[in-house]
């Protein structure tokens, strides 16, 4: 099962996320909620780094389906839509009848 954990300040702004696990829908290289979701992550990891002035870290392993993405500070308005974005996306899997079981979303207030 792919976690995402998404965290937040008590203000309500984001702070990061980080992502874990495998789908395990289907063996590695058919495996469609693994490409559904690394799609969708890396690219608003692409994104926020091309688009915004944020400053970001992120930290990544392919073999274990691992990435740690953290804000230096407060996120600009437009990598807090970004990332909104990016958690549209991850529900629309994680509230589909057919892969609700694959993925799993918490938030965490940090």
């Amino acid at each position: 099962m792919i976690r995402v954990t998404i965290y937040k300040t008590d203000g309500h702004k984001y702070a990061g996320f980080d992502i874990s696990g495998h789908a395990g829908y289907d063996e590695s290289g058919n495996d469609v909620v693994c490409a559904a979701v690394s799609a969708i992550v890396i690219n608003t990891i692409n994104s926020i780094e091309r688009f915004t002035d944020d400053e970001t870290s992120s930290v990544s392993d392919e073999e274990s389906g691992t990435i740690e993405f953290r804000f230096g500070k407060i996120p600009s308005h437009d990598a807090s839509l970004l990332l909104d974005s990016m958690i549209l996306g991850l529900e629309d899997i994680e509230d589909s009848s057919e892969y609700e079981s694959y993925i799993d979303i918490i938030f965490k207030e940090v």
